[in-house]
């Protein structure tokens, strides 16, 4: 974010006064917006609400803002010149449409995280670059030639990285499958996206798991559904839950993270897989099985999947190279019957005929590589050893004061606060001290329980961390 100078000899209100014109007259802010208030632009600068007062009185003397008591300052839809101009009206517009936006929380951690980067972040779910094999990928992309061909690509993904994802899937994730039934998609929330658009309509029922990562993504309100929720104890889910669900609402699909659950950490119980199958086969209903986490198993034994015992095809298979290589590669990838893949890939093909093949070059190379396999014992160790920092860390900074079952795999923490926390409050005093987390109820859950992720902050980050969200729970209950 543009910040003013302060070794320039230019006044810091003129600079602030040029920016915004620079911005008005780019269209960033249209004639009739709304622009931030002085106080909220003086903490974005970094300088006093009166440097901003002076700013927009600037902006004012010469018709480019205008300013009401109660209602702010906008920018003037006359700037430029007398003759009305008939501009857009965008802040509608952005309002408009099918597709929802982020759920509030989440687009206050991202408005939070993209103004001060410092912020100690145990909100992003995704690896530390320390933690992903950039010096391996690096070597292999440097010893081997890609193709040179630029042109579209198979619209169910890159041939050899589906014909290594076929190895891949069996020896580590004990699932027999071909090519033609993988599709390549940009990570798991692509193929979530691509299930919910195509396979499902408006008004149909589905069921997730409380807590659910799938709860805090607007798609499947998007795409009109509806949503029952599935409780997690310590065992997963409860497979008769399910029966009840569709004798009630009929329902059509059922979303599930069998291991290493986002957020609670939970590995659903071996007794329960086999019902939750027989579940599925009586009632023949499809299961979306999200799996981004079992390679973390921190034993180095990581359970199979629901797909590995799906003997008639009840299954959806997600994986992603997210969550165990590189999320920036967004590469992932579904298993599904031969009729959905083709289903999906047209559809996707008209969203963008398809992903780069550069990266789907590079996570096939890197799957098949000797780097792969002493990369997953690194992750795991690393993992395992935030993991207990971050434990012993609430240990110590917040006795008696938050609740946890330790998990074996997964990037997460899922908490439970004594005694429960106004989320929004919580949060707002956590990013004020220089932390930021995701609250519970950002997955369905009451208010009072906290997700944190220690996989991107490091080692000192994580003690720092804790210690301030512990100053930001005891500031609220005192």
């Amino acid at each position: 974010m543009w910040k003013p100078d302060r070794q320039s000899k230019q006044p810091l209100f003129q600079q602030i006064a040029d920016d915004l014109e620079r911005r008005i007259s780019y269209g960033e802010f249209p004639p009739g917006s709304l622009l931030p208030s002085e106080r909220k632009l003086a903490e974005q600068l970094g300088v006093n609400r009166s440097t901003v007062i002076m700013a927009f009185a600037e902006l004012r003397s010469l018709g480019i803002i205008e300013s009401q008591i109660g209602s702010g300052t906008r920018v003037s839809k006359y700037k430029w010149g007398v003759t009305p101009k008939h501009t857009p009206n965008w802040h509608r517009y952005a309002e408009g449409g099918s597709f929802l936006p982020n759920v509030p929380f989440l687009r206050r951690i991202r408005e939070a995280l993209g103004q001060r980067p410092s912020l100690i972040d145990f909100a992003s779910g995704e690896l530390a670059a320390n933690l992903s094999p950039i010096d391996e990928i690096t070597t292999l992309m440097n010893e081997n030639q890609y193709t040179a061909y630029l042109g579209y690509d198979n619209p169910q993904g890159y041939v050899p990285l589906r014909q290594t994802l076929v190895s891949y899937l069996r020896q580590y994730r004990g699932i027999q499958t071909t090519e033609s039934s993988i599709l390549i998609t940009s990570g798991s929330q692509q193929s979530l996206y691509l299930i919910t658009q195509c396979l499902l309509s408006p008004g149909d029922a589905v069921a997730i798991e409380d807590p659910s990562y799938c709860y805090s993504l607007p798609m499947f309100q998007s795409a009109g559904l509806q949503l029952f929720r599935l409780p997690v104890d310590c065992k997963g889910i409860r497979p008769d839950d399910i029966r009840s669900l569709y004798k009630k609402h009929r329902i059509k699909m059922v979303f599930i993270n069998p291991n290493f659950q986002n957020p609670t950490g939970t590995v659903l119980d071996s007794e329960r897989r086999i019902q939750l199958l027989n579940v599925a086969s009586e009632l023949g209903l499809p299961i979306v099985e999200d799996d981004p986490f079992s390679l973390t198993a921190y034993d180095g034994t990581p359970p199979l999947p629901l797909k590995s015992m799906d003997p008639i095809g009840s299954i959806l298979y997600i994986g992603s190279f997210s969550k165990i290589a590189a999320s920036g590669l967004r590469i992932g990838w579904m298993i599904a019957p031969h009729s959905v893949v083709e289903r999906l890939a047209d559809a996707r093909q008209q969203m963008d005929f398809g992903l780069s093949v550069f990266p789907q070059q590079v996570a096939g190379q890197f799957l098949k590589s000797p780097f792969f396999d002493p990369h997953l014992e690194r992750l795991r160790m690393q993992l395992l050893f935030k993991r207990d920092v971050l434990i012993e860390a609430l240990q110590r900074e917040l006795p008696g004061l938050v609740e946890f079952t330790v998990p074996q795999g997964g990037l997460h923490l899922w908490c439970k606060l004594v005694p429960e926390i106004h989320d929004g409050k919580l949060l707002e005093e956590a990013i004020r001290r220089g932390v930021v987390f995701v609250p519970g109820s950002v997955y369905g859950s009451d208010s009072g329980f906290v997700r944190f992720t220690f996989a991107r902050p490091d080692t000192e980050e994580i003690v720092s961390g804790i210690s301030k969200f512990a100053e930001a729970l005891r500031s609220i209950i005192n």
